[in-house]
């Protein structure tokens, strides 16, 4: 399930990548961020206390996780000419998603330490519903035009 979604994020993010050099359109992380957080905090009903404790945290856990998207994301664009280096890239990729779920298990408990368990629960799943909507978003625009 998890790696469906990593693979849904990279895929968002190629899709921009796409949707920026064919429409002109530039995607700006920091406007994503803005737009997410926005998101999580009215659909969390967090407190602007809350808020404040939290964000610097899950900013700093999204560029932490983004580090190794990049990584995946390399991995992905060159196959290897050979078994050896199949089994490598393979390997390394696993270790990646594993990396990515510490990184998530770290800061979730970090979460749980400004905010009631609840609260991070509702974070949790504002989260996954904030790229569901996004991906419906991309999905309903025709990128042919």
């Amino acid at each position: 399930m998890n790696k469906a979604i990593i693979t849904l994020i990279l895929m968002l993010l190629n899709i921009n990548l796409y949707a920026q050099e064919t429409l002109g359109y530039k995607f700006s992380p920091r406007e994503f961020m803005n737009d997410m957080a926005q998101y999580i905090a009215k659909d969390a009903c967090l407190t602007p206390a809350e808020s404040a404790k939290f964000f610097p945290l899950y900013e700093e856990m999204c560029n932490k996780k983004r580090a190794l998207f990049d990584k995946v994301r390399q991995l992905g664009r060159n196959k290897p000419s050979n078994e050896v280096g199949c089994q490598h890239a393979i390997q390394l990729r696993d270790k990646l998603d594993l990396d990515l779920k510490r990184i998530e298990q770290i800061y979730h408990n970090k979460f749980l330490k400004v905010m009631p368990a609840s609260k991070v629960y509702e974070v949790i799943r504002s989260e996954d519903k904030f790229h569901r909507n996004m991906f419906a978003r991309m999905a309903k625009r025709d990128w042919r035009k």
